[in-house]
Parts: structure tokens; C-alpha cells; sequence
């Protein structure tokens, strides 16, 4: 499904299908799995959470075992950091002693206050079995927009270059990344102890998103309707999109969010 439906992120599918598969085959982790997704909105990162829900509990992000936060809804106020600490670490708890196996999916993660980021680090810690609940078959999402300039220049300087994007490696762009990450801007990542405590295993790139593969979302969003395309639609709800750099325009401003509303003009 990865390969078939998720366009332009080489590198998002090779590390998030190793990671997760190591992880699933591994008879006793160490530690949970934590995956945390960088780059702009609308280029497949709430997409690969679903998906991945969808591939591991038959009812998918409804299941019992998968819980979703996401950052300005469930934790809006400074003012009650404490109550929604006790809150989490609760449900976390809960979830993990209903379900061997639990999803946590972290939307808009950046703007976690990071006392909240503190509070749950002994759930992504190594465990030390010290008569605790076992959550070492949990996994970790976060889903960030953080990063997104970092790895848009990096495909732009490759494109700029005459190289492929998938030329782009994962060692390259993940090092750039931690730089971004741990600049002391008001992100919870940065001031947090994820990243000096190497708690987060991969941090996943996700590339921006040119017009071939907005053309492929549309097709995919027309299929998904049961509805017959043509190429001239596909190109012309791919043009309703902005692009940039102003110059070169070459990256879809909004990846492949709204394509599959901008389909309803041709229905």
C-alpha cells in the first residue's frame, strides 16, 4: 500500500517499513518504537499514521489499542500542564495494560509543550522491569511540521543540481534534521529530553511534493470515488494548486491536501 499510494517519499517508505517490520519481528524490544514524521502539511504523514492503524488493528485508528492526540486540541492550555500530564500518563497506562501491542500517534507534536514530551519519556524509555507495566510493543508516531524548510531546501539544492531526488540519502537529510530540531526555537522537541536521550529511533523525512505526484493523488482520490479520470482533469486539478519557490515553482504549497475536494468541481 505504501508503495502504491504514497508518491514521491522514497525515503519515508524504506525507513518506515524497515523500522516497523524489525520492530514487529523482534521477539523482545528493548525499548517502544518512536517515529517521528517531518516536513510540510499535505505530504502524507496523518496518511502513513492511518495507514499504518489500518495494517496493524482491524479497526484502525478506531481501535481501543490506538490513541490520537493531537496537540492544540487535547492540550490547549499552559495553565493546566499539570492536569494534562496526570491525564496522559493515565491513558497511556491504560491503553498499554489493555493492549500488548498500542499505537500513540502524536499530531502537530511541535507544538507539545515539552513538559508534556518529559512526562511521557519513561513510556519510550528502555525498560527496567521494575514490576511496571511492559510497554515495550508500543509505538510512538509523532507527525511534525518542523523541519519541512530544512528538507525542502536540501530537494530543491538536488533539483537545482540536475540530481534526482532519489539520489537524496537518509543520512544526509536526517543529520540536517537534528540540526533544525535542536535549534532553541519555542519547540517542545528542542527543549525537551527526547533528543539528548536518543529516545526517538528514526526521524522520517517526508520530501515536498512536485506536480507529478499531486497528479498522482488526484488519480488515486478519482479511483477511490469509483470515478473515471482523464489525463486533462488529472492535469487540471494539479494546476489549481500553488506552487513554489516563486521562481521555479516547483513544489505543491499544500502537498496533496484538498485534491480530493477540488475533485467535487468535476462531479
Amino acid at each position: 500500500d505504501l508503495n502504491g499510494q504514497l508518491h514521491g517519499q522514497h525515503l519515508a517508505k524504506e525507513v518506515i517499513v524497515r523500522a516497523v517490520q524489525g520492530f514487529l519481528q523482534s521477539p523482545q524490544p528493548q525499548k517502544a518504537l518512536v517515529l517521528s514524521f517531518h516536513g510540510w502539511s499535505g505530504t502524507g504523514k496523518n496518511f502513513v499514521a492511518r495507514m499504518l492503524a489500518s495494517h496493524l488493528y482491524r479497526d484502525g485508528l478506531k481501535s481501543e489499542c490506538v490513541r490520537v492526540f493531537i496537540s492544540l486540541f487535547h492540550f490547549p492550555h499552559h495553565k493546566y500542564m499539570d492536569s494534562y500530564k496526570a491525564q496522559l500518563k493515565k491513558q497511556i497506562s491504560e491503553t498499554v495494560q489493555l493492549c500488548q501491542q498500542s499505537l500513540f500517534i502524536f499530531d502537530e507534536a511541535e507544538k507539545l509543550h515539552f513538559s508534556l514530551l518529559d512526562a511521557i519519556k519513561p513510556f519510550m524509555a528502555r525498560y527496567d522491569n521494575k514490576g511496571q507495566v511492559d510497554y515495550r510493543r508500543s509505538i510512538f508516531l509523532f507527525l511534525s511540521n518542523l523541519g519541512g524548510n530544512t528538507i525542502n531546501e536540501v530537494t530543491l539544492d538536488f533539483w537545482r543540481a540536475g540530481r534526482a531526488r532519489e539520489e537524496i540519502s537518509m543520512e544526509f537529510l536526517e543529520q540536517q534534521l537534528r540540526l533544525e530540531l535542536l535549534e532553541p526555537a519555542e519547540n517542545g522537541y528542542a527543549r525537551s529530553h527526547l533528543l539528548e536521550e536518543n529516545l526517538i529511533d528514526f526521524f522520517v523525512p517526508f520530501l515536498p511534493l512536485e506536480y507529478h505526484h499531486v497528479k498522482l493523488c488526484a488519480r488515486d482520490a478519482f479511483l477511490a470515488r469509483g470515478l473515471p479520470y482523464t489525463e486533462a482533469a488529472l492535469d487540471e486539478v494539479a494546476g489549481m494548486m500553488v506552487f513554489v519557490p516563486k521562481e521555479e515553482k516547483l513544489f505543491s504549497a499544500q502537498g496533496c491536501k484538498s485534491v480530493s475536494q477540488r475533485i467535487n468541481y468535476f462531479l
